[in-house]
């Protein structure tokens, strides 16, 4: 998936915009609550060396927030790694690129806005 369809799911969705904070990260973009200020996912580039993964090459990662029992089940699907940015105990990155199919990025978008409301 590619990171302006999550954005505008997220739009579309969520009335939510990506806001992107630091000048020295312009590739990080925070969505937002529309009402609020908390953060409900993070998308970012990262080399992925920096997520584990064997390869220099930078990838789109989205940090979203998940049920507590579900992180040891998730982390196990393809495509699904601890947080790079947040807490591990809470949050997974999920690798745009990567296996999981738009749905399911769509669902973990979802959890982790209702998570953080």
């Amino acid at each position: 998936m590619k990171r302006e369809t999550l954005f505008s799911y997220a739009r579309e969705h969520f009335k939510s915009e990506p806001e992107y904070l630091w000048s020295k990260l312009p590739g990080y973009a925070v969505l937002r609550h529309h009402d609020g200020t908390k953060w409900f996912a993070l998308v970012m580039n990262v080399p992925g060396t920096k997520l584990g993964l064997k390869t220099d090459d930078v990838l789109d990662v989205l940090e979203v927030k998940v049920r507590p029992e579900y992180i040891g089940s998730l982390r196990k699907k393809e495509g699904i790694l601890p947080a790079y940015h947040m807490n591990k105990e809470h949050w997974v990155s999920v690798l745009l690129s990567g296996p999981l199919t738009p749905k399911e990025i769509h669902e973990l978008l979802a959890d982790s806005h209702e998570l953080t409301s």
